[in-house]
């Protein structure tokens, strides 16, 4: 009987001790792989910092893998790994930020979006702005800048400096025209107040160019299919 009881004992205390190793082990387990521990409704600390909630975290209307590919700091599903935000290329990253805005629009109307519209005028704006050559003359009251290309550059050129200068006037006082030259677009941007001639000179072409910060809506309304102009 002694001995029986003996073996008893040593049993409990060897069942004890494993129970000791394993439910650590077990929780330890379950936080590195990104779920509570047993008996815990707590989210992890990783998952928290990973998917942020409110109006630029929240992935309710998003379709499925999009939180992955927009939202910085996100995590491919199943995973606690952050993954990479750049998209590598600039043109592809401004089309995949207005695709994710369209889909998470309910109003879009996907049968006139024009995404390619989108590409092509891109391209027009990578023509443009590194490949155009622009020189830049003084006038009264501001700049006249002759903007000249070849080929695919040209065309570029005469479909969008002229529409800009149109969205330019009347910016900040200034007064802009294009008027059309053989091999290019004739820019000229003045204003009468002697410190925004001073502004407009130091901007040059490619400043003028990004003036007005309209592009980003004209994108969007382009994508939508809004209107038929490539600029």
């Amino acid at each position: 009987m002694l001995l029986h009881r003996r073996l008893i004992v040593r049993w409990i205390v060897v069942l004890g001790a494993t129970l000791a190793i394993a439910v650590p082990g077990i929780a330890l387990a379950q936080t590195m792989s990104g779920q509570p521990p047993v008996g815990s409704s707590a989210m992890p600390e990783i998952t928290r910092l990973h998917h942020p909630q409110g109006p630029m975290g929240s992935h309710q209307g998003m379709p499925a893998g999009a939180a992955a590919a927009t939202v910085p700091g996100s995590t491919l599903p199943g995973s606690t790994m952050p993954v990479p935000t750049l998209p590598g290329q600039d043109a592809f990253g401004a089309v995949q930020e207005i695709v994710h805005l369209l889909e998470v629009d309910p109003k879009t109307d996907w049968s006139t979006v024009a995404l390619e519209a989108l590409r092509q005028h891109l391209i027009d704006m990578n023509e443009v702005t590194l490949r155009a050559d622009a020189a830049a003359t003084e006038t009264d009251g501001g700049v006249t800048i002759t903007v000249t290309g070849t080929g695919r550059t040209l065309a570029a050129i005469q479909r969008m400096v002229p529409a800009h200068a149109a969205a330019l006037n009347g910016l900040d006082g200034w007064s802009a025209r294009a008027a059309p030259i053989p091999d290019g677009v004739l820019l000229t941007v003045t204003a009468n107040d002697p410190k925004e001639a001073r502004h407009i000179r130091g901007l040059g072409f490619i400043g003028l160019m990004v003036s007005g910060g309209h592009h980003q809506r004209h994108h969007l309304a382009m994508a939508r299919g809004e209107f038929s102009d490539t600029h």
